[in-house]
């Protein structure tokens, strides 16, 4: 549980510092992925689940 935590934590941080240095990007960044179909959206979502689960299991072993 704790591991968790500090995953999402570090997300969190992670992408706070993104919004605070670069906000007009990361705004467009959005607008863009808004007018994405869900088929794009939906498979770059299961490429970033897959990249992560294998980062996790490589890291952690």
């Amino acid at each position: 549980m704790i591991e968790l935590l500090s995953a999402l934590g570090l997300m969190l941080a992670i992408e706070g510092a993104l919004y605070a240095a670069f906000p007009g990007p990361m705004r467009r960044a959005l607008a863009a992925i808004g007018s994405q179909p869900d088929t794009a959206l939906r498979s770059t979502g299961m490429l970033a689940l897959i990249l992560g689960v294998v980062l996790v299991w490589l890291v952690r072993g």
